[in-house]
């Protein structure tokens, strides 16, 4: 299969989460502030990215995240509206690339690129299981 058949460069999707305390770097460590944790932005973005383009996927087929160049800008504290983006910028054969951005109201608090793989998933588990 082949993404340049059926995504598009544009194509884009929107999050939005109020910050919960169990996706603070202090809830993972101890001692340290309860702002969203890096590694939470990026799982955002990198659903962004998914949801732009998983209604145009054939059935059967799924996108892996495998590249990630992420920029955490800004902090956001328990209670903060977060709204996360991500945008096809460029796309290969097996590989859709992305611009993706964090915002706390008009505050950027993250930038960078992502990059998926698309995958059948059944091939991609069977794979995995060894079989």
């Amino acid at each position: 299969m082949d993404a340049r058949d059926f995504i598009t460069i544009g194509m884009s999707a929107e999050r939005t989460l109020v910050v919960p305390a169990e996706r603070t770097v202090g809830h993972f460590v101890p001692g340290m502030p309860l702002v969203f944790a890096t590694p939470m932005m990026i799982l955002e973005m990198e659903m962004a990215s998914s949801d732009a383009i998983r209604p145009h996927l054939q059935p059967g087929w799924i996108t892996v995240g495998t590249e990630v160049d992420i920029r955490h800008l800004g902090a956001a504290l328990v209670g903060a509206a977060v709204r996360v983006t991500g945008k096809v910028v460029a796309v290969e054969r097996r590989v859709i690339r992305f611009e993706v951005e964090a915002f706390e109201g008009e505050r950027k608090i993250g930038d960078g690129r992502h990059a998926r793989g698309l995958v059948n998933a059944e091939t991609f588990t069977k794979r995995l299981a060894g079989t």
